[in-house]
């Protein structure tokens, strides 16, 4: 794959002066196909690429219908991470043995965390998705959710196809635009697309060296620090100071360490780290190192992010979380009324969708901290019925 020409790369994701999103859906295709001659495009190029794009609703009901992520850890881990999901990503190793070791030489980044991705977004590959790539990511920008992140995958798109390496009536992939055995979206294939079986193309579809080295090099690029581990199960003290946990507030290890944290097998590393308790202090419990935030970089849920970093190390030789023995968490319904009354007490939870997301988690931690319990951020039915 050719890098972009200077001009273009320098217009491409620019912050277009045309409408982001919404109106008539034949008016903002015709905008989309100004501002991509704007960029630099030929009239031919962009005319090929929207021939025939239509706006496709079970696109957008795909976007509005992710309940699998209102599970709490356990249950979402255990419904992701199978025997077969397990046994299937040890063959793939072997198989690839000299693409995972090449990937580790040159990014740093290791297999089982690749094996997880390409697991759970394809199913090792059988599973890419059948949604047309361009007509979804003209519906989704046209949308008013979420234009700042699919519109300019237009553009990348149309670039793509300006190399022939997309083509508009047949690419496939994901309802989100994401295309290939990791699924990668358009912008991420120009940056970070490799060609890993030396046949001079980048095949995210058909290649498994190209998918998983393209991958490496995207995790590479959004920061991984190669080497280093990413998540590690870990034991908790009967009491400390819950407040201290979450994500995003890392402390050096000797200082969980000096709190009671000890490791549930192995040693821990010498960095710094912040103590994840995805259902509460008496649930599974992991530290998660300077990696991990990588991961949130690929996908914005907490449950999905710590499923695929903690099923990486599966896939690489730890054994099963200790599941604890965590209080009853709320129902989707309960989880809205709770977000509600956070709102109504001043805590930014973003949009009442009954997920427990990281602001959500946050103001919830607050308003135990504020009570008196424990603040460890697990939402329970007392809290509840407190607020």
């Amino acid at each position: 794959m050719r890098f972009l020409s200077g001009i273009l790369a320098a217009t491409l994701f620019a912050s277009p002066a045309f409408a982001q999103c919404g109106g008539g859906f034949n008016s903002f295709v015709n905008g989309l196909k100004s501002e991509a001659v704007q960029k630099g495009f030929d009239q031919s190029t962009v005319d090929g690429f929207f021939k025939g794009v239509q706006q496709d609703g079970a696109v957008l009901r795909a976007d509005r219908a992710q309940g699998v992520f209102q599970k709490p850890f356990v249950d979402f881990s255990r419904r992701l991470i199978s025997q077969n999901r397990i046994d299937r990503g040890a063959s793939m190793s072997r198989k690839y043995d000299a693409v995972f070791d090449r990937i580790e030489r040159e990014y740093g980044v290791s297999r089982g965390v690749l094996l997880a991705f390409w697991a759970f977004e394809t199913d090792y590959g059988a599973v890419q998705g059948d949604f047309n790539t361009r007509n979804a990511l003209v519906t989704l920008a046209h949308d008013c959710r979420r234009p700042e992140l699919f519109r300019p995958q237009i553009f990348a798109a149309i670039e793509l196809y300006s190399q022939g390496n997309f083509d508009p009536a047949r690419t496939t992939g994901a309802w989100a635009g994401e295309i290939g055995m990791v699924q990668m979206l358009p912008r991420d294939i120009l940056e970070n697309g490799v060609d890993g079986d030396g046949d001079g193309k980048v095949s995210l579809k058909t290649s498994a060296p190209d998918a998983l080295m393209s991958g490496g090099k995207m995790l590479s690029h959004l920061g991984w620090r190669p080497g280093e581990p990413w998540l590690q199960e870990v034991i908790v003290p009967a009491k400390m100071d819950w407040s201290l946990s979450g994500p995003g507030k890392p402390r050096q290890v000797s200082e969980w360490q000096a709190m009671g944290v000890q490791a549930r097998n192995g040693s821990l590393a010498n960095l710094s780290a912040s103590l994840i308790l995805p259902q509460g202090h008496k649930g599974p419990a992991f530290l998660a190192y300077p990696n991990f935030d990588v991961y949130f970089e690929w996908n914005q849920s907490f449950v999905y992010v710590l499923t695929a970093a903690y099923f990486g190390t599966r896939l690489e030789g730890a054994q099963i979380y200790d599941a604890g023995n965590p209080p009853q968490g709320l129902n989707a319904a309960q989880m809205k009324q709770l977000q509600t009354k956070l709102q109504a007490r001043g805590h930014d939870v973003g949009k009442i969708d009954g997920i427990l997301g990281a602001r959500t988690r946050a103001a919830v931690q607050s308003e135990q901290a504020r009570l008196g319990l424990p603040a460890d951020a697990w939402p329970t039915v007392d809290l509840l019925n407190r607020l």
